[in-house]
């Protein structure tokens, strides 16, 4: 059996129960693909998305929908090694990458206020939308997965004192009939390591210019990766913290919260207060 065929079937054998599973379990749930969607599927060259892409692919073969997959890269200025990592991983996988050139790496390392990660991550999803709507697709897939959803909803509860999470789905405000899905969104990052280890497939970390010139010291203060630790901590007391995290989400008991927003209007629970 060649080996894409070997990577493939452990998807789904060996690792049936921790990602293929969760992967049509939020495919389903969320309601993430509809008859004749055309996606584009977006590779950072990390794991994460590289996993994200065999397993649309598998849902392609097997599920009871008609839908299409374009696998998209963009390119915001790789150095060239890290551009033949990502395009031997694609060989490798069978995964057929169109590479799209940008010069976002070049306009980020110009900025020298703010955060870096937050502009690049803004002018990478830009990109994508535009390159998507170009190439006829209804949808862009990204590999977010279960742990960056509840460090996303700790990091906005901690640092912008606001209860909100990352959504499976996410209709586009800037490009009309465009909408983002995470079909990754229940799939625990341990397990997508798990996988990479057991297939011995290596991928990129991080292959961002500007990070590579930061000293390891300074990358460890990151806040993703305090709230990663922080988790981690939790988790030596409490063992499912990170799905109670992750459940809060979706049981907020609205007869017990001073306030909230919807549709950019703020309500206090004074409004209701006197009517019950």
């Amino acid at each position: 059996m060649e080996r894409y065929r070997q990577i493939e079937k452990s998807i789904i054998k060996k690792f049936r129960k921790e990602i293929w599973s969760p992967f049509v379990r939020a495919i389903d749930q969320y309601q993430l693909i509809q008859e004749q969607d055309k996606i584009a599927v977006c590779i950072s060259g990390g794991k994460d998305s590289f996993l994200m892409a065999k397993c649309m692919q598998e849902l392609q073969r097997h599920w009871q929908l008609s839908f299409s997959l374009v696998f998209l890269v963009m390119d915001p200025g790789y150095k060239e090694e890290k551009k033949e990592e990502i395009i031997k991983n694609a060989e490798l996988l069978q995964i057929p990458i169109q590479m799209v050139p940008s010069n976002i790496f070049s306009v980020v390392t110009s900025q020298t206020d703010g955060n870096p990660c937050y502009l690049c991550a803004r002018m990478r999803r830009g990109f994508l939308y535009d390159t998507a709507r170009k190439l006829g697709c209804n949808k862009i897939a990204l590999g977010h997965h279960f742990d960056d959803v509840i460090e996303t909803t700790l990091l906005n509860v901690f640092y912008a004192g606001e209860f909100k999470t990352m959504l499976p789905k996410l209709h586009s405000t800037n490009f009309e009939n465009l909408e983002l899905i995470r079909p990754m969104y229940l799939i625990k990052e341990k397990n997508i390591l798990s996988w990479a280890r057991y297939n011995d497939l290596h991928f990129l970390n991080c292959a961002c210019k500007f990070t590579e010139d930061i000293k390891h010291s300074k990358e460890s203060l990151s806040k993703r990766k305090e709230m990663k630790s922080l988790i981690e901590t939790m988790r030596k007391e409490i063992k499912d913290v990170d799905l109670h995290i992750f459940k809060a989400a979706e049981n907020i008991n609205m007869d017990a919260v001073l306030g909230y927003r919807k549709n950019g209007e703020k309500h206090s629970f004074l409004e209701e207060y006197d009517q019950k």
